[in-house]
């Protein structure tokens, strides 16, 4: 149990870094999705439950809104990848 709760810790802080590191939406929500799944699992091991289905709900509800209105104004043809330098030196200088 002690691995799989330090998993979940591993999968939150590389789900913010996504989120943090990329400037296109659309792969930032990856990270976004990631980090609350994440975060919502530590909350179940923690026993929980109620908690964490309720921020789940809220806080995927409320940030894929946002996630929508910001694609929708930044409609890019050729978004930045993970794998762009640009994008990897930005995920450097987070660390």
């Amino acid at each position: 149990m002690t691995y799989f709760v330090l998993f979940l810790g591993l999968c939150f802080v590389l789900g913010g870094l996504a989120v943090a590191s990329n400037p296109s939406p659309y792969y930032g929500v990856v990270g976004l999705v990631l980090a609350s799944v994440a975060g919502c699992g530590w909350l179940l091991s923690l026993g929980v439950s109620f908690v964490s289905l309720v921020l789940f709900m809220v806080y995927l509800g409320g940030m894929l809104v946002v996630f929508v209105y910001s694609v929708s104004l930044a409609a890019d043809p050729f978004p930045e990848t993970w794998g762009d330098w640009r994008v990897v030196g930005y995920g450097v200088g987070f660390v």
